[in-house]
């Protein structure tokens, strides 16, 4: 017998969480049903199969009881007599033994040929939802929250299963079950026995539904709690360095607590609730046994009926019990099944925002020349980021952005990657609008080295041979001595299988970038893109890194998105934006002798740089004062 839990509290209702950017308000249970069966009927024939061994099953179960009445009746004999083993009815008691191993048989086979079912379907739909969710644009995943995220797929993949397992294993055979003991009390008793029990079931159905409904809301302020401390778990799990540079831990936990005694006060109310409902069901269920013995009580003691017959009613009425007496449970429990799945389809539901045209072509890259043809973009309706922004990079050129924090260069990146669509213009790869052609060619010919470069919790040799995961174990190692990392990372204690903890934190600010370059040159593109690339690093690690990106962009076509000017000097052309429009253009020379906006820019930084290298010159001459001291004393 499968065993239930009766404090079953996982699911969120669909009211209580809020919906994802571009989500559908979550929909009925049966519409969520109905999302789930092409999955399960795609396996119709083990589907029938099972349910036709569900039914023999019950039959099975039906004849034991029948039996055991026979058997009893036929045994209406004197004690001592000397016929008695003669008249022991041998034949009743296989059969019955026969009836029992048949109706364990037909169970065991339904779940044989139904778990296939079950593990396929689920597999689907979570591999359909992981690929979903990497198809959602970047506005989705900037919107997004981890915690609650994860909470969701998590929750609907063990509810498919849960709403299998419950209805096939346990709603199914209890309606099929109650079918077969009405219609046979019906055909052999008289009404009352099959008028009792149906009032029986129906009672206590509608009492459950009534009273599962009135707990939602208290279900919904609990799961509502949790999926909301779980959320402000994870948030200050992943800024662990913040919480440490604050000294906050005590400030987090305080928070966290918070939460969890708010869950603790809501579930303590979920609970109070659910054990009025056990004990209704349990006077409902009680009743509807008193009434039927007491029938077939009156029967016997009226010889209408024998003592088989009251052994039978009470048996079959037992069979009916232990389900009957779990189906508030199986009833909860396939309520929070459903909903759990429909904030699965729901998010499955998300609306894409950038896909693939219909009959979009590859990418066919002949040199990689881009154009950014009168882009207009905004990420929201009322605040343009980019207006009116045309230029040309030749193919095997560089072209340089540069200009104010927030001026939009990091966005010309993204609507290259195709993050987001333009909303005006078009951005075109040798003649083609990126539009028109799948993204994942338009990604496989585009490389890109970020300012922040985030890391797999992984090997170092993964996070590399991520650039092309196809690629040999010599071309890895080729493409990090070529990135000048393959010397660190042998005088580390398990080189290249040397972890790089949680997003690369046990590598510094310049060995990632290395990584970073390493797999881009694994990648081998013909488009590359440095968003302001070595902005994060000091000045000797920046001069020895931006070297190795100007061998990196050599015959390829390239966008250098930079802050600091002394790294765009080399490029074939530089861009000059500011409040989204190019406001100048032109070589570093040419832009100098125009005296504009770049030479500006230029100056302010020659100035702040010389500062910083007498301020630096200064500290390295103490630092040896010091050291001279020292040895002095």
């Amino acid at each position: 017998m499968r065993r239930y839990s009766t404090t079953s509290e996982q699911a969120p209702d669909p009211a209580s969480v809020k919906l994802f950017p571009g989500q559908r308000a979550p929909r009925s249970d049966w519409q969520t049903v109905r999302n789930l069966l092409p999955y399960v009927w795609h396996y119709k024939w083990r589907v029938m199969l099972a349910l036709a061994c569900l039914v023999a099953a019950k039959v099975a179960n039906l004849g034991v009881p029948v039996l055991m009445k026979r058997l009893i009746d036929s045994m209406n004999i004197t004690a001592g007599d000397p016929r008695a083993l003669l008249v022991v009815p041998v034949g009743l008691i296989v059969a019955y033994g026969m009836l029992r191993l048949s109706a364990t048989l037909f169970t065991e086979l339904r779940e044989i040929l139904f778990s296939k079912v079950t593990q396929s379907a689920v597999r689907e739909i979570a591999l359909q939802v992981f690929r979903h969710l990497h198809a959602l644009s970047l506005r989705f995943h900037l919107d997004r929250q981890t915690g609650g995220m994860s909470r969701d797929i998590e929750r609907g993949t063990r509810g498919i299963q849960s709403l299998i397992s419950y209805s096939l294993y346990s709603i199914l055979p209890t309606l099929v079950e109650m079918a077969l003991v009405i219609g046979f009390f019906v055909l052999h008793y008289d009404i009352w026995f099959a008028a009792i029990t149906g009032c029986a079931l129906v009672s206590y159905i509608v009492f459950t539904i009534v009273v599962t409904e009135w707990r939602t809301h208290f279900r919904r302020k609990m799961n509502e709690l949790d999926s909301r401390a779980n959320q402000k778990a994870i948030d200050s799990l992943l800024n662990f360095e913040t919480v440490k540079y604050f000294g906050n831990e005590e400030y987090e936990a305080r928070r966290y607590d918070e939460n969890l005694l708010n869950y603790r006060a809501a579930a303590i109310r979920s609970q109070n609730s659910l054990s009025f409902l056990n004990f209704g069901q349990q006077v409902i269920i009680a009743v509807g046994l008193i009434l039927i013995l007491w029938r077939a009580t009156v029967g016997v003691v009226d010889g209408k009926l024998t003592l088989g017959d009251l052994v039978l009613v009470n048996t079959l009425m037992i069979q009916l019990y232990i389900p009957l007496n779990f189906l508030g449970v199986i009833y909860r429990e396939i309520k929070q099944a459903t909903t759990d799945m429909d904030r699965m389809f729901v998010l499955l539901g998300t609306n894409q925002e950038v896909a693939d045209s219909a009959g979009a072509q590859p990418l066919k890259v002949n040199g990689a020349q881009v154009r950014f043809r009168d882009v207009r973009f905004g990420y929201e309706p009322d605040r343009t980021i980019l207006d009116g922004v045309d230029f040309n990079i030749a193919a095997g050129t560089t072209t340089a952005v540069v200009g104010h924090s927030g001026s939009g260069k990091s966005t010309l990146a993204r609507l290259l990657f195709r993050f987001y669509d333009v909303n005006s213009g078009a951005i075109e790869i040798d003649g083609q609008d990126i539009r028109a052609i799948t993204q994942d060619s338009l990604r496989r010919a585009i490389g890109i080295v970020p300012q922040d470069t985030v890391l797999f919790n992984d090997s170092i040799y993964y996070n590399i041979a991520y650039g092309r995961p196809d690629a040999t174990r010599e071309e890895v190692i080729a493409a990090a001595q070529a990135a000048q990392i393959d010397t660190f990372i042998r005088e580390l204690p398990q080189g290249y299988d040397t972890p790089v903890g949680e997003r690369g934190l046990k590598l510094s600010g310049g060995e990632k970038q290395r990584v970073a370059i390493a797999r881009t040159l694994l990648k081998n593109p013909p488009v590359l893109v440095f968003d302001e690339a070595t902005s994060a690093l000091d000045s000797r690690t920046e001069q020895a890194i931006q070297a190795e990106l100007m061998r990196l962009a050599q015959n390829r076509t390239t966008l250098l998105i930079a802050h600091r000017l002394s790294t765009v000097v080399h490029a074939d052309q530089i861009l000059v934006m500011d409040h989204g429009r190019v406001v100048e253009r032109g070589t570093h020379a040419e832009l100098m002798r125009a005296r504009g906006r770049y030479a500006e820019m230029w100056d302010i930084q020659a100035r702040a740089a010389a500062k910083g290298g007498e301020a630096e010159r200064s500290a390295d001459a103490l630092a040896v004062d010091v050291g001279d001291a020292t040895q002095d004393a």
